[in-house]
């Protein structure tokens, strides 16, 4: 089991110029690098781009759908380093509302628990084949309210990591606590990001 250092790839312009940031977290065995590559089919060139890198390559150890204790501390620990990631935007002057963020597979399991752990009014989260964290979800981890943040949740049917069951789960909850979600269930669709998926991804993101 592990900690994860922090590590944070940034991109695009500085915070200064641009007032908004998108963090971008990756799947299980990829990098910082490859979910930022993302961006070029998002239209985020007013974006301040960060992706915080997981150590060993993998956010937690076993499947989000594990016994949450299983998937500690490797998960506590990726869960502060997001939060470390989006107080350290804010420090810098932006207000959450000005805060998206993104992630796929495993980074979306990681980006929904901790927007949910932490609701406010995002700008947006764009959840990529991703769902709430846990074998069974414990609600009594989520607090605050959405309050009307635009949510785009997604996966495959079948998908081989993250159920329908679980997404229906997660929009019923992220909904109960304000959120405005989108969902997109894609019959037969691989393990990938669809040209569709990204269509959408950027309607809420062009609606900064």
């Amino acid at each position: 089991m592990y900690t994860h250092e922090k590590n944070i790839l940034t991109a695009g312009k500085p915070l200064e110029q641009t007032g908004k940031a998108l963090v971008m977290v990756h799947g299980r065995g990829a990098t910082a690098e490859s979910i930022l590559e993302l961006s070029d089919y998002l239209d985020v060139t007013d974006f301040t781009l960060n992706a915080p890198q997981a150590t060993n390559h993998s956010w937690y150890p076993y499947s989000f759908m594990a016994p949450v204790s299983q998937n500690q501390p490797a998960l506590d620990s990726a869960l502060a380093l997001l939060d470390e990631t989006v107080k350290s935007i804010k420090a810098q002057g932006v207000d959450s509302r000005h805060i998206y963020l993104l992630g796929f597979s495993q980074g979306a399991c990681l980006t929904a628990e901790y927007a949910t752990r932490h609701a406010q009014r995002f700008g947006g989260l764009l959840l990529f084949t991703g769902g709430l964290i846990g074998q069974q979800i414990d609600t009594g981890n989520y607090k605050g309210s959405f309050e009307g943040t635009p949510v785009l949740i997604t996966t495959g049917d079948p998908d081989p990591h993250v159920p329908v069951s679980r997404v229906e789960e997660t929009v019923k909850i992220m909904e109960e606590m304000g959120a405005e979600v989108t969902k997109q269930i894609y019959k037969g669709r691989p393990h990938t990001i669809l040209q569709e998926e990204l269509s959408l991804a950027k309607t809420i993101l062009s609606a900064s």
